[in-house]
């Protein structure tokens, strides 16, 4: 085999189905821990998981304190806390329950307390020497994938932005996905967790370092998801669509955790940091304009995209055909806003595309961006 051409493909142990998170205590207690750091956030606590989950760690004798003041797009001085409370309450153990937030979170406090650093300093790409403390996931959410993948996305309150830190060791020892948690979403984050995981299959599947695996994992998400998520949107109770949606989120996760991502998450990180807006309306404010500039570097993937969304591969417009489709799945799901709805000003866009173009996200993008080209679609996002 050409050595060129060598990929791998990692993931945490995970279990899929209904009744997964009622696992916690088995695992914890087969991977030694002793006292455990219940990471979540408010709306958690708030719909019922974390006394359940509580309920479950007492039953079986299991230590544990929590820390809950995770906010959405979790900040860096959140994780110095979490990790502050770790060593504190001499824990050996992580439990992360919620969205990407709190398992983001969780994530920097693992390798914060093992790393002794500030966690602004693991930005990059395998910055991370000592591995975290075990960690178990259990996703609430359909969209991150944080509790398969190799990243963790934490925001640098001084410079307002988002980083990536971007490691095998932040690959969680277990992930239980239970689409059953994912019932207490409301229509926003429904809709805006989907969007992000359609971002990640569309861009690990047009990475420089996607693969088989990664491709039919992908292509399979952005199946799921064009088939499912606006039908939840008028059946949020529904069992079956959740199930569906928590799949596509998977396969996506799996595809991006060993492909990576690209200009869009590059530019959705900036943008992010600087509005803290959901992660995937950011995304779904960027997508197809960002699939505008990277079309001519593979339109057969792309046309493969096309037709994953239910799209006629005769097709002679493409490109065309895709934004379309694009631009009515996000004005459905109500997500259909410009950078301009969120007050971003024009004078902004030189320090975001800056900011954008040195995300490590944007290495494997297909086509590769100058600073000019990040601005024009900064600029565009603002205006449509």
């Amino acid at each position: 085999m050409d050595k060129f051409n060598l990929r791998k493909f990692v993931t945490s142990e995970l279990v899929f189905g209904e009744g997964a998170r009622l696992l916690t205590p088995q695992y914890a207690i087969n991977l030694g821990a002793e006292k455990i750091l219940l990471v979540t956030d408010h709306g958690i606590k708030k719909a019922g998981h974390v006394d359940e989950i509580e309920s479950l760690l007492t039953e079986n004798g299991l230590e544990y304190v929590i820390y809950d003041d995770v906010t959405p797009n979790p900040r860096d001085y959140e994780v110095m806390e979490g990790a502050e409370v770790f060593d504190a309450e001499e824990c050996n153990f992580i439990i992360a329950l919620g969205g990407g937030s709190p398992i983001d979170c969780a994530k920097g406090i693992g390798i914060v307390s093992s790393n002794r650093k500030d966690i602004l300093k693991f930005e990059g790409v395998d910055q991370i020497t000592v591995p975290a403390p075990p960690i178990i996931c259990i996703p609430t959410t359909a969209g991150t994938s944080a509790d398969i993948s190799q990243f963790a996305i934490i925001r640098d309150t001084k410079r307002k932005t988002k980083i990536a830190i971007i490691s095998r060791t932040l690959i969680p020892d277990v992930s239980l996905i239970d689409p059953y948690t994912t019932i207490t979403m409301d229509r926003l984050l429904t809709a805006a967790t989907g969007m992000d995981a359609l971002a990640h299959a569309i861009e690990a599947y047009v990475s420089t370092a996607s693969s088989h695996l990664t491709d039919i994992n992908a292509l399979d998400a952005i199946k799921l998801i064009s088939e499912n998520l606006h039908k939840i949107i008028k059946d949020p109770e529904n069992l079956k669509l959740r199930s569906n949606m928590m799949l596509a989120s998977l396969e996506a996760g799996l595809a991006f955790s060993n492909a990576s991502l690209g200009l869009l998450h590059a530019m959705a990180h900036s943008i992010g940091g600087r509005l803290d807006i959901p992660h995937g309306v950011a995304n779904a404010i960027l997508i197809e304009d960002v699939i505008e500039f990277n079309f001519p570097t593979n339109p057969q993937k792309y046309r493969r995209i096309a037709e994953a969304l239910g799209l006629k591969s005769e097709t002679s417009k493409v490109k065309d055909a895709l934004i379309s489709k694009l631009k009515d799945f996000k004005k459905k799901l109500g997500i259909d806003m410009s950078l301009g709805d969120y007050g971003i000003l024009e004078d902004e866009i030189d320090e975001l595309a800056e900011l954008a173009f040195n995300d490590p996200c944007i290495v494997t993008n297909p086509r590769k961006p100058r600073i000019d080209d990040i601005k024009g679609i900064f600029e565009n996002a603002i205006t449509k």
